[in-house]
């Protein structure tokens, strides 16, 4: 063989060589990545070729799979009262990546998750039977929340405080999440959505913080009774009204010019929502140690998964005394979700111990045996004392009795709450946030903590309140949980 030959042929070899390990590299490092690509239309194909699982509120799917007219992806995802529900499922859609619970629990809604495989599945390689999300929802507290919010844009949130299920998870204006299930005609609803000045795609009850406003001042008030800054809610306060923000020329005033809020008390305060006290309280406690209260109802935690992730309430950094003042009051750059505000009111119901939050029960597979259950009250948390809870219950007793949360009375019920209204825009230029929390308790035991979120209704400015447009929405959720 002469050497021309021999090199070409050395060289053909090696193109062999190099063209095996490529394809030894794509079919058992890239083989997976691509499988998995999301513009990889066999899994779409493969994921709707037959029914999915369904998510279940209180023993009834309220989502289903029909069949499809033509085309290669035989099924489609189909919703029952979908736009009652929608902030709880999210949405599984032929053309979008899905959200919410359909999204957490994709996997076991398409049969692809391995705690469903059987031994035969995973010898034959075959995709196994779908599972079931059963949630915590409470029907009736759902519909009482999503009809009392009626045209308003906001959100409510409602929480067994002994056992941290999620009774109601409502956010509006709402959506239809079947118009994105079907490829066809999802593109053009999606534009449709995103278009929409009032974003109903977001879940304003778990994912838009906003400024809490006065609800913000029960965090403050559990700061200085933990602290011993005050022994009780009845002992007078060193509170000037009006109050000038430390180091600045601004007074801080009161809504109620005439309310006794000079010195006064901290159930007083709270009746009458005083932002004299607490601002001033803010600044006597430092904000380090108003923050750590805040971080223990679960501000600032960047991981709060219900099991969908909710997005951080946020106590603020680095401020100024007079910013620490604001801070006191629910303002300057203090967020809050209703998730986070009914979580403080939970856990002074439950004499201070906070469990932590959950809208699934358990999850199973095809035949109905459970595969997880998620614990009621498992991830359990002393935020506060039990005396410090029984002091400011009594002290939200006297807000809803005969205070700024009168609306929210229910004939039998033992009612506390704290109302707030959020300044929102330059110089409050916009249309304030309406807050309420509460929680009720029925003479069986039986109780619920409820928050509720109203961003812009059809009120005019003058007349928005906690009291006035919240508190309502509250009182009718707390009904339907506590016949």
């Amino acid at each position: 063989m002469n050497k021309t030959i021999r090199r070409a042929s050395v060289f053909a070899l090696l193109l062999v060589l190099a063209l095996l390990v490529r394809a030894t590299w794509v079919q058992f490092y890239d083989g997976k990545a691509l499988a998995e690509d999301n513009d990889n239309r066999r899994n779409a194909i493969e994921t709707y070729s037959r029914p999915l699982g369904n998510i279940i509120v209180a023993g009834n799917s309220i989502t289903g799979s029909a069949r499809t007219k033509g085309g290669d992806l035989a099924y489609k995802r189909t919703y029952k009262n979908g736009r009652l529900y929608a902030a709880v499922t999210g949405y599984a859609s032929q053309a979008y990546a899905p959200t919410q619970l359909e999204g957490i629990y994709a996997d076991l809604l398409n049969g692809t998750d391995t705690q469903l495989k059987t031994v035969m599945d995973t010898i034959t390689g075959e995709r196994a039977e779908p599972g079931d999300v059963l949630t915590t929802i409470e029907p009736a507290v759902q519909k009482a929340a999503y009809a009392a919010l009626g045209s308003n844009k906001g959100a409510a949130v409602a929480l067994d405080p002994k056992t941290g299920r999620i009774l109601a998870v409502a956010s509006t204006p709402s959506y239809d999440p079947g118009q994105l299930t079907d490829a066809n005609t999802a593109g053009a609803a999606w534009k449709r959505l995103l278009a929409d000045k009032d974003k109903p795609l977001t879940n304003r009850a778990l994912r838009q913080p906003l400024p809490p406003g006065s609800t913000f001042k029960l965090v403050v008030a559990a700061a200085a009774l933990e602290d011993g800054l005050y022994k009780n809610v009845d002992e007078r306060t060193d509170s000037p009204d009006p109050y000038t923000l430390p180091g600045t020329s601004k007074v801080l005033t009161n809504e109620n010019r005439s309310a006794p809020c000079e010195d006064a008390p901290i159930r007083v305060a709270l009746r009458y929502s005083c932002n004299n006290v607490f601002a001033r309280m803010a600044v006597r406690l430092g904000q380090d140690k108003v923050r750590a209260m805040a971080e223990k109802f679960g501000f600032d935690d960047g991981k709060q998964d219900v099991p969908v992730r909710a997005d951080a309430s946020v106590y603020p950094s680095h401020m100024d005394d007079a910013q620490t003042a604001l801070s006191g009051i629910g303002q300057f750059d203090v967020t809050a979700t209703p998730l986070q505000m009914a979580m403080v009111s939970a856990a002074i119901t439950n004499d201070g111990k906070l469990v932590s939050p959950h809208m699934v029960s358990r999850i199973t597979d095809s035949g109905g045996d459970t595969l997880k259950d998620y614990d009621d009250g498992a991830d359990t948390q002393q935020v506060v004392s039990s005396g410090t809870a029984e002091r400011l219950r009594s002290a939200m007793e006297t807000v809803v009795k005969d205070g700024t949360g009168t609306n929210a009375q229910i004939a039998g019920v033992t009612v506390g709450g704290k109302t707030g209204t959020a300044q929102h825009g330059e110089n409050n230029s916009k249309t304030p946030y309406a807050w309420f929390t509460s929680y009720g308790k029925a003479a069986g035991g039986k109780e619920v903590a409820v928050a509720v979120m109203v961003e812009q209704s059809d009120a005019a400015r003058s007349e928005v309140s906690g009291n006035g447009l919240a508190a309502p929405v509250a009182r009718a959720m707390m009904r339907a949980a506590l016949r």
